[in-house]
């Protein structure tokens, strides 16, 4: 099966083990400049795809998952697998490249990039030699993958136990601790619990160290949206170390979040809202 024609951006190997911004640099070309827009996808005339029926239908399936969609709703799923290359390449024309990527890493790898329409996903499944054995789009604020396998083999909790030369780092300690309580604390419906690294007096050795015991999971996010924005999981549930860096490239700030998918990876209900109010502009050109 062909790869994927709507780019996967900058997906590199996961976080977690916090090294230097300038190492990460080798493995993410991430953009510069201001927060992206919706630029519309440059289309086809209609005369040019009369007889694309099966990618039209597809853009109208889309549509439709689009407007009944609602926050948290489990992903409408629409299969590409025996769809033509004349009719691919119209949704891809009609999808475009979005601010969002991601992939999960594993046994069965997944891939996805968001389309220029927040909520729509290309999601390509693939096998262990990273050979296209599934694509699909997804409609969702986060694809099915990211809920499903993030967190599947990760431990409930880090451990609090200190060797005698751990106990003699300074600051890293204490917030392993805080991140095993927020976790053991936590209720259904609570709040995302912020630990700005960025603001706390923390040496490399310490960030190395936090770094190590609550591990590296399988997802990587990438988000151009709000600035360059790299989300990597952790090895324990519900634990995200987030990194934000500046158009040069240089991290400008370092957190740890405990909660769900965070919210800047999430295409957020009014997008979505505005995007199916965009496909429908775009189908009315060939209606």
């Amino acid at each position: 099966m062909k790869p994927i024609d709507i780019p996967i951006v900058g997906i590199g190997i996961g976080p977690g083990t916090q090294q230097r911004p300038e190492d990460e640099m080798d493995i993410l070309n991430l953009p510069s400049g201001s927060m992206s827009t919706y630029q519309p996808p440059i289309l086809p005339e209609p005369e040019e795809i009369e007889d694309l029926t099966v990618g039209k239908a597809v853009l109208e399936a889309m549509l439709s998952a689009l407007r009944e969609y609602k926050h948290g709703d489990p992903a409408r799923i629409i299969n590409l697998g025996d769809i033509d290359a004349a009719n691919l390449d119209l949704v891809n024309q009609a999808l475009g490249e979005g601010e969002v990527s991601l992939t999960v890493e594993g046994p069965a790898p997944v891939i996805a990039q968001e389309s220029v329409l927040a909520g729509i996903w290309r999601v390509q499944h693939l096998d262990g030699e990273r050979r296209v054995i599934r694509d699909t789009i997804e409609i969702a604020d986060i694809p099915h993958c990211v809920t499903a396998e993030t967190f599947a083999n990760a431990a409930e909790l880090p451990s609090k136990a200190l060797s005698e030369v751990e106990m003699q780092l300074m600051n890293a300690p204490s917030l392993l601790i805080e991140i095993h309580d927020q976790l053991q604390a936590r209720q259904p419906g609570d709040l995302p619990h912020v630990i700005n690294l960025t603001l706390l007096p923390l040496t490399e050795q310490e960030l190395e160290w936090l770094g190590s015991r609550v591990g590296v999971g399988p997802t990587t996010i990438l988000s151009r949206g709000y600035g360059n924005c790299r989300i990597g999981s952790t090895a324990v549930k519900d634990v995200w170390w987030i990194k934000y860096f500046n158009s040069e490239d240089k991290l400008i700030l370092n957190s740890i979040e405990i909660g769900g998918t965070p919210e800047v990876a999430l295409a957020a209900p009014e997008d979505i809202k505005d995007s199916a109010e965009r496909l429908d502009e775009i189908l009315e050109l060939y209606r």
